[in-house]
């Protein structure tokens, strides 16, 4: 397998040493090969490109050859490791996991394979690099992360591994546990979790920011999604946003509005907030935790033996659902909405992919009206008879208390046996396991590519104004 070579006054016209950068250019290896003879020779051709690209000066420094020069090595890095991933992405996932007897999360996969393969994916150092960097002048290393995870969800037998991987629950949440199960209540900082009777409240506050998600909240968040699931004194989980401090709607509740995209442009939030998003506490709540037997002795007695846990889950919105908030309609089970409220995915005014929102949109409003809310911003009211398709039930803000506790009383009165019985038949139905794991796996890459693109960026910058914007 070779790569044309770039033509050599490219790398002239930036200042590179012309022989060698072209020597380099040509030398993409064969790797229809075993996994150690593979890895040793991507991973040479891929540090090599790393140490040529170094010679340049940071992306906000760059002249126009140099930029170019710098794009015509990180895609023939890029192509390598695209060869490499369609031959070898499954060896390498058993390789690194024991073949599946081990279960890592992205953000454990990711530095083994770093380890495993120098230059496949960025090093911690190299992301500490990149993370100090707005999102303009970043140098689209995550870009490879995104590539990784696409190839391994797309092998079916290590992608169901990787995704139940995903669903376990994390340290933090049995750490945390006890607590809740001591106290009835447990503060995560920009997430709190209450039990109140068979309920637990998940409650998202993020105030400055009208409950937007970000780096911040994503770890507390996948962490009260946990400790609900694991509680067997809770039946149904509730998502509610807080009592947000911003002037137009002081000392309200909102549900979300969506990716915090002021930290998102000045490059706080990393490429892996979406995945480690929508495959960990979004798929959690759509399909519940697995509960590995190891880990079973903090968990109640009645919960120890059992391969998955999942529960009913209502949202409580208020004032208005955007993007990721809006995304979580379409994973619980009951949707209650102030009269008045907006729903909306204004992905296509950001410049990004909107979870899996395009999967599940169309089961709820109909391939037509999901393009109108993905492609062209199509928006939601509560209370109008198109968006019944959405919510449930529609109250006006001062009863939306009491249609919660009603809609608990509701859920939890006859038992949940049959109620999460018939939950995981729809699931079977509508979005099996291998439909998701192949979304995400085009998801992965696609996001990847949206997230480092120039359009993000300008859009931020437009309909944001995120220039003149602080954290």
């Amino acid at each position: 397998m070779v790569v044309a070579p770039v033509e050599a006054a490219l790398f002239e016209r930036a200042g590179l040493p012309v022989t060698e950068a072209a020597d380099w250019s040509a030398s993409m290896p064969d790797l229809r090969c075993s996994l150690d003879a593979a890895v040793c020779a991507v991973s040479r051709f891929l540090v090599a490109g790393q140490a040529l690209a170094s010679r340049l000066p940071a992306r906000a420094r760059r002249s126009a050859d140099e930029r170019a020069a710098h794009d015509a090595i990180a895609g023939s890095m890029d192509s390598a490791r695209d060869i490499f991933l369609r031959l070898h992405a499954a060896d390498l996932y058993d390789d690194l996991t024991g073949c599946r007897t081990r279960w890592l999360r992205l953000e454990d996969l990711l530095p083994a394979a770093a380890a495993r393969v120098p230059g496949l994916v960025p090093a911690a150092a190299e992301l500490d690099a990149e993370r100090a960097r707005p999102l303009p002048e970043k140098d689209g290393i995550e870009l490879a992360q995104g590539l990784l995870t696409g190839h391994v969800l797309a092998a079916p037998r290590q992608g169901r591994h990787f995704i139940d991987a995903m669903l376990r629950p994390t340290a933090q949440a049995y750490e945390r546990l006890p607590e809740l199960r001591a106290t009835g209540a447990v503060d995560l900082g920009p997430v709190r979790v209450a039990r109140r009777g068979r309920a637990g409240f998940l409650e998202l506050s993020n105030p400055r920011h009208l409950n937007a998600e970000d780096d911040v909240t994503l770890g507390p968040t996948e962490c009260a999604v946990d400790m609900i699931l694991l509680d067997p004194e809770i039946e149904v989980g509730v998502f509610r946003g807080g009592v947000v401090d911003h002037h137009r709607y002081q000392g309200t509740r909102v549900f979300g509005s969506g990716i915090n995209l002021t930290r998102l442009y000045q490059g706080r939030i990393d490429f892996l907030f979406y995945l480690l998003r929508d495959l960990g506490y979004v798929n959690k709540i759509y399909r519940g935790i697995t509960l590995p037997t190891e880990q079973a002795g903090p968990v109640a007695p009645v919960m120890a033996g059992h391969g998955a846990i999942e529960k009913l889950w209502i949202a409580a919105v208020e004032r208005f659902a955007v993007g990721g908030a809006c995304q979580l309609l379409h994973v619980v089970d009951y949707v209650i909405a102030t009269r008045g409220a907006r729903l909306f995915l204004p992905a296509r005014n950001e410049g990004i992919i909107p979870g899996a929102s395009n999967l599940r949109l169309p089961r709820f409003v109909g391939d037509r009206a999901a393009r109108q809310a993905i492609l062209s911003g199509r928006e939601w009211t509560a209370g109008q008879p198109d968006a019944a398709l959405l919510c449930d039930e529609v109250v006006e803000p001062d009863d939306i208390d009491s249609a919660v506790a009603a809609r608990i009383d509701a859920l939890t009165n006859s038992g949940l046996v049959n109620a999460t019985a018939n939950r995981c038949t729809l699931r079977a139905g509508q979005e099996p396991v291998d439909l998701f794991r192949e979304y995400m796996a085009t998801f992965a890459v696609e996001q990847a590519r949206c997230h480092l693109s120039p359009a993000l960026v300008r859009n931020l910058e437009v309909h944001w104004n995120a220039r003149e914007r602080t954290a």
